[in-house]
């Protein structure tokens, strides 16, 4: 059994408060959820600023390389909004020996 991260730190469009932001955040997440039915996803970082999010993604997978290709789609899916500009992107992987 593996166990896969991906941190993505982002920043936001024409954004001016937490009201915007969360119009940008909340769809994004949601499109992840209905296209990646069993990933987790959040907002976990800078909550009170309005153009930073950081949004955490897991994925339980019987294989390293499914949970990567889950997280590298979520990632793609990310990098691909025009109104959001992908500052970085943090991979882990925890295997059940760990």
């Amino acid at each position: 059994m593996y166990v896969a991260a991906l941190t993505l730190d982002v920043l936001l469009g024409d954004v001016h408060s937490l009201k915007a932001k969360r119009g940008v955040v909340r769809p994004l997440v949601a499109e992840l959820r209905r296209r990646y039915p069993g990933v987790a996803v959040a907002e976990t970082g800078h909550l009170d600023l309005h153009r930073r999010a950081e949004i955490g993604v897991a994925v339980v997978s019987s294989t390293a390389a499914h949970a990567a290709e889950v997280l590298q789609a979520c990632e793609r899916v990310v990098a691909a909004r025009p109104e959001i500009a992908l500052l970085s992107a943090r991979h882990r992987l925890v295997s059940e020996e760990e």
